[in-house]
């Protein structure tokens, strides 16, 4: 009698943790095993098997049994939030190149690191940026400094106009 009372028991425990794993449907299994764990442990001193370890295991069956309980009622009648997606910083948001941006590189905005392409030309590392457009991971920014292109060094070597 004692082997099945603690089987049941172990089964609970497992359902029990289970259900933060798997869901809130193993913690409603946790429940109906512990229940009936309950109910043997009953039928167990009524039998004669009064020992001490008895009312123990009973008390602990009916503890962990009420708690998964209210844990499955809760998850199963609580409505789900809806997943945010998030397609990256806003148009506008501020941040630093932590690259050279020649005209791709890394920046980071919003304490996240991004992949960007610059749409001014080449931007420094260090240099602020500001996101102009978000292309699913990779962003298009605007660089507050920017270097002159070779295309006009070569025109103009000495920077004349």
């Amino acid at each position: 009698m004692w082997v099945v009372a603690g089987s049941l028991l172990g089964i609970v425990v497992l359902a029990s943790i289970g259900g933060f794993h798997l869901g809130p449907h193993s913690h409603v299994v946790a429940g109906a095993v512990g229940v009936l764990t309950a109910a043997w442990l009953i039928i167990m001193a009524f039998t004669g098997y009064s020992a001490p370890l008895l009312w123990t295991l009973l008390s602990a069956d009916v503890v962990v049994t009420g708690g998964v309980g209210v844990i499955a009622w809760k998850a199963l009648t609580t409505p789900a939030a809806p997943l945010a997606m998030s397609s990256g910083p806003a148009d506008g948001a501020e941040g630093v190149a932590l690259t050279d941006l020649t005209p791709q590189g890394t920046v980071r905005v919003r304490g996240e690191t991004w992949s960007a392409t610059s749409v001014n030309g080449t931007v420094r590392a260090g240099t602020p940026i500001a996101v102009v457009d978000t292309e699913g991971v990779h962003l298009r920014v605007w660089g507050e400094k920017i270097e002159e292109t070779e295309e006009i060094v070569a025109a103009d070597p000495k920077g004349q106009s």
